[in-house]
């Protein structure tokens, strides 16, 4: 039988090294470390059992995540400032999705998810562990995002699923006379408002509870923004939810929709491909959408001059006005 390639190879055992980190985060290794310990104290410390507690710290030593030295074992850099303490958080996002992707072969045969809670059901850890995950992927995508908008001439707007608020807070800080609301689900709102208020901003940006798949979204802005949200939803759900924005909007505001967006083939970019698998496992219809797709629902809905904009990676936008 001819050798498999080991690109292929690799990724069929890819699973091993990932469920090595996800288990150390979740068990909180990388915190019970701190400056450096024996395998029995991280033992004592995280409640497990000594010898295999001892042959998952080695495993990390072999994936770069700790050094070891005379028996003790320490953080890398990266470790300390990724996987410990507060750093921790955003990643146990990660380890809940391991439960949703053991599932995938059962969901590729029911085609949608299965055993599927309602996110404002998943609990306050759940839910904070998404949050933060979200929050640290704006942060790092939101000066792209500012400046391709250009919401200069902008003075009020609507951030649709708005999440941890991080595109809000940073279109607002980059615009001194703009004004914007957060429309989310009161649990989701409840973490938005200390982002808002550690920024300083809650004289500018305030916030809305509901349900973006069945409430109205007011009237009178001049931006929507859309982040991360399509692809939660059925094509159906999308259209709908563009002709509510379309209806929040003044003549001339424009909608921003940023999200994973693939090639009409569906088959890049990569990241977008599986994610599609992604929001399978997690969702009940959605998907990852190609740039006609988008620009055929946006103007459906009553969009005109949609077009796309390129990010550096790996999200991108689709930008419509209202006649």
């Amino acid at each position: 039988m001819p050798r498999l390639p080991e690109s292929l190879d690799a990724a069929l055992r890819a699973f091993q090294e990932s469920r090595t980190l996800l288990t150390a985060i979740e068990l909180d290794v990388f915190t019970a470390i701190g400056g450096g310990a024996r395998a029995e104290e991280v033992a004592s410390r995280i409640g497990t059992d000594s010898r295999a507690t001892q042959m998952l710290l080695n495993a990390l030593v072999a994936l770069g995540a700790l050094n070891k030295r005379d028996g003790v074992y320490s953080n890398t850099p990266a470790a300390a400032e990724h996987f410990a303490c507060a750093g921790r958080l955003p990643l146990m996002h990660n380890v809940h999705l391991w439960d949703r992707w053991s599932r995938l072969t059962e969901c590729v045969r029911q085609g949608t998810a299965v055993d599927l809670v309602d996110i404002e059901k998943r609990g306050e850890e759940w839910i904070a562990a998404f949050i933060a995950a979200m929050q640290r992927n704006s942060q790092e995508g939101a000066p792209a995002v500012v400046e391709a908008v250009d919401a200069s001439r902008v003075r009020r707007m609507l951030d649709v699923g708005g999440g941890s608020g991080a595109y809000s807070i940073a279109l607002v800080q980059a615009n001194p006379h703009l004004q914007a609301v957060i429309f989310d689900l009161e649990p989701v709102l409840a973490i938005t408002r200390t982002h808002i208020d550690r920024a300083g901003l809650a004289t500018r940006i305030t916030t809305r509870a509901g349900d973006l798949r069945t409430d109205a979204y007011g009237e009178g802005f001049d931006l929507v923004f859309i982040s991360s949200i399509c692809h939660m939803l059925s094509p159906a759900e999308n259209v709908k939810m563009f002709h509510k924005a379309l209806a929040a909007l003044n003549p001339g505001g424009r909608i921003v929709m940023r999200d994973f967006i693939l090639e009409d083939d569906k088959t890049a970019p990569r990241q977008a491909a599986l994610f599609a698998l992604n929001m399978l496992v997690g969702t009940r219809e959605g998907s990852s959408y190609s740039r006609s797709e988008y620009k055929n629902w946006l103007e459906q809905a009553g969009f005109t001059g949609v077009h796309h904009v390129g990010l550096p990676a790996p999200a991108s936008l689709m930008i419509g006005v209202k006649p």
